[in-house]
């Protein structure tokens, strides 16, 4: 069997295209109707304003490393979720290098006093790009240790000023059908949209990746700039961005309009929220050992195991509702 076909999700657990269809005016339905308690009101609600939270140098530094086992090289650059190039595993990685990563530019603009356009070369000036070493949890139960290269979010965002309107920042993924093949199957409501709230933004944990293992990102691993967000799960890590829009209200977020009850908005790294379809309470690393893919399962931990760092940004917050 090939890689590509070992990674590639059952046909059984596929859902049949005619009911994928149907799904947003199903979820919309049942939304409306209250069906979906607590979750389904995230969408429609403005989440609460964020606590005043101090932020201790010395203990976000203290989460820009970890001395658990890296995941290889390899099994990072080949088991993927990036849409865009496919929906299996494997997809992202066997795609044709149909993604022009230079030149690359990146619009920022909304409630800010200098709107702009960021080149690549210009986000590195001044800005030395930094290795990090963080925990990176998918929705979907697996977890991988990645060495990232990047430069901090927050420090980005400051050169354009946002101002005292821009609650949350909005993320927008590249949408070219002839640089992005996937782009031609509906899985998501294309472009791929995510947001932030603007103090997440600004986390000194947030990073603007360009690489991993001092190597410049590969075409699956959202290259050539994406966002890593270690206490979040995976897809709020949005690859490949070309906007950033400081705005006032809640953004919309592709996966959170997809099924807002499986997705929402602040997508914390929670083991005492499941997903509606599994549970949230154990992971399975990626082993990257002989032909086993997957370690045995660990408990998953609250905030991905960054809640010494970030914890204070959601006090208050209920988490069930806000998950």
């Amino acid at each position: 069997m090939s890689l590509r076909e070992a990674l590639r999700i059952p046909s059984r657990e596929i859902t049949d295209e005619t009911v994928y269809r149907d799904r947003r005016r199903i979820v919309g339905a049942l939304a409306a109707s209250g069906a979906l308690g607590l979750a389904g009101c995230a969408k429609a609600d403005a989440p609460p304003p964020p606590p005043a939270s101090k932020i201790d140098p010395a203990r976000m530094r203290a989460g820009f490393t970890t001395n658990e086992t890296r995941t290889t090289y390899q099994d990072v650059t080949t088991y993927n979720n990036f849409y865009e190039f496919g929906t299996g595993k494997a997809d992202p990685a066997n795609a044709p290098r149909t993604l022009r990563t230079s030149p690359w530019s990146v619009a920022v603009g909304g409630q800010c006093a200098k709107p702009g356009r960021l080149s690549l070369d210009d986000l590195l000036k001044g800005l030395k790009p930094e290795e990090r070493v963080y925990r990176h949890r998918c929705v979907e139960g697996w977890s991988m240790v990645i060495p990232w290269l990047g430069v901090p979010l927050g420090d980005v965002l400051k050169r354009f000023e946002p101002t005292s309107k821009a609650k949350f920042v909005a993320f927008t993924t590249l949408a070219d059908r002839k640089q992005m093949p996937g782009l031609s199957y509906p899985a998501l409501d294309w472009p791929y949209r995510e947001g932030l709230r603007i103090d997440e933004a600004m986390h000194p944990l947030a990073l603007l990746a360009t690489g991993i293992y001092g190597k410049p990102l590969l075409q699956q691993n959202g290259a050539p700039l994406r966002l890593v967000l270690p206490w979040k799960y995976g897809f709020k890590s949005i690859k490949s961005i070309v906007a950033i829009t400081f705005v006032e209200h809640m953004p919309f977020t592709s996966w959170n309009d997809e099924a807002s009850d499986e997705y929402g908005f602040f997508s914390n790294v929670n083991p005492a929220v499941d997903h509606p379809r599994w549970s949230q309470k154990t992971e399975r690393r990626i082993a990257g050992t002989g032909s086993k893919l997957f370690a045995d399962r660990i408990p998953t931990r609250l905030f991905n195991g960054y809640a010494e760092q970030v914890g204070s940004m959601y006090a208050g917050l209920d988490l069930r509702k806000w998950f």
